[in-house]
């Protein structure tokens, strides 16, 4: 599967971290939050304005802003039917 930016994931879909192309304290701060590949990363809400926006990672909600999200890379692995 082809990889997309972590702010293109959709409400309901679950994705595998698969890239981090941010550098310095930011990336640190990522990894410390247990943004580590492989990892399980699902959107769990967005603010009324997009940004920023929740997501379930490794049993954590962090909140993360669309700068962030779109230099962090994942593949889908689980796209669930939500009804609104």
């Amino acid at each position: 599967m082809a990889l997309i930016k972590l702010s293109e994931l959709s409400y309901g879909q679950t994705a595998a971290l698969k890239e981090i192309k941010i550098n310095g304290i930011q990336r640190r701060r990522l990894l410390d939050f247990g943004f580590i590949k492989d990892s399980e990363i699902r959107v769990a809400q967005r603010s009324p304005l997009g940004d920023p926006t929740a997501y379930w990672i490794k049993g954590a909600l962090i909140a993360l802003r669309k700068e962030e999200t779109d230099h962090i890379f994942v593949e889908i692995i689980k796209h669930d039917k939500v009804n609104l």
